[in-house]
C-alpha cells in the first residue's frame, strides 16, 4: 500500500521558475469517512506555474487515476499563461501498491519484474513476494458525499489567495462536477466556490438514473460481493487496473520487446491479439476502437493498427492518439497511474440519481445533497464524445442558459478518451476548451 503521510497538508511547492509542464504533488487531509483514518486523504498532481492565478480542477472517471489526465494537462498550460491544472486522485487509489511500479520507473527494478509480482502469482502454488489486495469491505461507504467532501478540500486549497477555480471533469468526473457544484453545503451551494464548469464526455441531465425502490435495492446490493466494480469482467475487481498499469509501463519502457502480458495464460482471451505482439503493439490493440473489447469503451481513443509486418509485430500510429503518449499517460509518475484499481461501486450507484442537482426520491434515499441546481449560474463548457453522447450537451443545456454555454459535439468522431490522448494537433477538444478558458 501507498506510504501514508501524517495529518494535515504535505505541499511540494514548485520554483518559481519550473517549466509549464512541471508536476508536483500535493496532498491534503481528505473527509471523516468509512475506514482507517490513514486512508482520509486525496492526493493532487498539480501541472503549471506556481504563480498562476486560475486553476482547472480536473476529476477523473470511473476506474480511472490521476495519471490519465496528465498529457491533456501539460496541453493545456503550455496554451494558457497564467494557468494550473489540478489532476485529482480519489482516496481509493490509496490502496493501490506501487512498490515494484515505482521501482521500474525509477530504474532499480527491472520491467520483467512487473508481471511475476503482480500478476504471475495468481495460479502459480508457491508464488514468491506478490501484491495482495487489501481488505477493503469499509469502502462500501464511498460514495458520492466523500467524493464531493473530499473535493472541498481540493477546491479550498485552489482558492487560497484568491485564484479563480474551475471544476471540470471526464466521464463520471463529470458528474462528480455537477454534485459538487450542486451540494448543498450547510444552506451554500458549491457553485459559490467556482468561475466555471467544464465536462469532457460527461454529465448528467435533469432527470434521475433510478428511483427510490431502484436505489433501495442498488443499496441491498452492496451489501454483499466486493464493495468495488470488476470493470474487467476477471472476477477481480483489481485486475481491469493492474492489466492497465503494467501493460502500459511495458509499452512505455519496452515497446519494441515481446508482449510479455500476451504470453500470461490468464490474460483475458478479449485482450490478446491474433499473432505474437510487441509490448506496444499489445497496448495499443487493447485500448483503439478497433480491436479492444466493447468493456474497455471507458479507456479507448483512436490509436492506429498492427504494423503490416514484423515478428513480434509492433504498432503502427496513425490516428489520433499516439501509443507512447497513451503508455506514459497509463503508467503514470510516482505512485500515480492512469487507472484506478479499486472503483467503489457505491459512487456509481449514488451518481445516477444525481439528476443534474435535482431533488428526488433516489437521493432522500442514499441521503445525496445534489439539490442545489437554482443557485448555479455558471459558465459550462461540454464537449461530447462517442460514450457520453449528446446526452452530455443535453447535462449542460440544463444547467446553463444559451449565452452561458459551450457545447462541441464531436460524438461521431472522438472516441471517450480521445480528448485526453489524442495529440495537440488533431485535438479538438484542446482547440475549443482553450477559448472558453480564456474568456473566463
Amino acid at each position: 500500500m501507498r506510504g501514508t503521510i501524517a495529518a494535515g497538508v504535505l505541499v511540494c511547492a514548485l520554483l518559481a521558475c519550473a517549466p509549464a509542464s512541471a508536476q508536483t504533488r500535493l496532498t491534503l487531509r481528505g473527509a471523516d469517512a468509512p475506514g482507517p483514518a490513514r486512508l482520509d486523504r486525496v492526493d493532487v498532481l498539480k501541472v503549471g506555474p506556481a504563480r498562476a492565478r486560475r486553476v482547472l480542477v480536473l476529476a477523473p472517471g470511473t476506474s480511472a487515476g490521476a495519471g490519465y489526465l496528465l498529457p491533456v494537462a501539460r496541453d493545456l498550460v503550455a496554451r494558457l499563461p497564467g494557468w494550473q491544472v489540478w489532476a485529482v486522485e480519489r482516496r481509493e487509489n490509496r490502496l493501490e501498491d506501487h512498490t515494484v511500479l515505482d521501482a521500474v520507473l525509477a530504474g532499480t527494478a527491472p520491467p520483467g519484474a512487473l508481471l511475476p509480482y503482480y500478476l504471475g502469482w495468481l495460479g502459480n502454488p508457491a508464488p514468491g513476494p506478490h501484491f495482495t489486495p487489501p481488505g477493503t469491505g469499509f469502502a462500501r461507504g464511498w460514495g458520492m458525499r466523500v467524493a464531493v467532501e473530499d473535493l472541498r478540500r481540493v477546491v479550498r486549497a485552489a482558492r487560497r489567495g484568491g485564484r479563480a477555480v474551475v471544476l471540470g471533469g471526464h466521464s463520471l468526473g463529470a458528474t462528480i462536477a455537477t454534485a459538487y457544484a450542486t451540494w448543498d453545503f450547510g444552506g451554500r451551494a458549491g457553485a459559490r466556490d467556482l468561475a466555471g464548469l467544464v465536462f469532457i464526455d460527461g454529465g448528467v441531465g435533469p432527470r434521475p438514473g433510478l428511483d427510490a425502490p431502484a436505489a433501495r435495492a442498488g443499496r441491498r446490493a452492496l451489501a454483499g460481493g466486493s464493495p468495488f466494480l470488476d470493470v474487467a469482467g476477471a472476477g477481480v475487481p483489481w485486475a481491469g487496473g493492474v492489466y492497465g498499469a503494467v501493460g502500459a509501463t511495458l509499452a512505455r519502457l519496452a515497446p519494441d520487446a515481446p508482449s510479455e502480458l500476451q504470453a500470461w495464460p490468464l490474460l483475458p482471451p478479449a485482450l490478446k491479439p491474433p499473432l505474437p505482439v510487441t509490448n506496444a503493439a499489445a497496448l495499443g490493440y487493447a485500448l483503439d476502437t478497433e480491436t479492444g473489447p466493447a468493456g474497455l469503451a471507458l479507456a479507448q481513443a483512436h490509436l492506429g493498427g498492427l504494423a503490416p509486418t514484423g515478428d513480434p509485430r509492433g504498432w503502427r500510429d496513425g490516428e489520433r492518439a499516439p501509443v507512447a503518449r497513451v503508455a506514459r499517460a497509463i503508467s503514470g509518475v510516482r505512485g500515480v497511474d492512469g487507472f484506478a484499481w479499486f472503483h467503489p461501486r457505491r459512487l456509481s450507484l449514488d451518481a445516477a440519481a444525481i439528476a443534474g442537482g435535482r431533488a428526488n426520491p433516489a437521493q432522500r434515499v442514499l441521503g445525496l445533497r445534489a439539490t442545489r441546481r437554482r443557485a448555479l449560474r455558471l459558465p459550462v463548457y461540454a464537449f461530447a464524445a462517442s460514450l457520453g453522447g449528446r446526452r452530455v450537451l443535453a447535462a449542460a443545456r440544463a444547467l446553463a442558459p444559451a449565452g452561458r454555454r459551450t457545447l462541441v459535439d464531436r460524438s461521431r468522431s472522438h472516441a471517450h478518451c480521445d480528448p485526453l490522448f489524442a495529440a495537440p494537433r488533431g485535438n479538438d477538444f484542446l482547440r475549443t476548451v482553450v477559448p472558453f478558458l480564456r474568456g473566463l
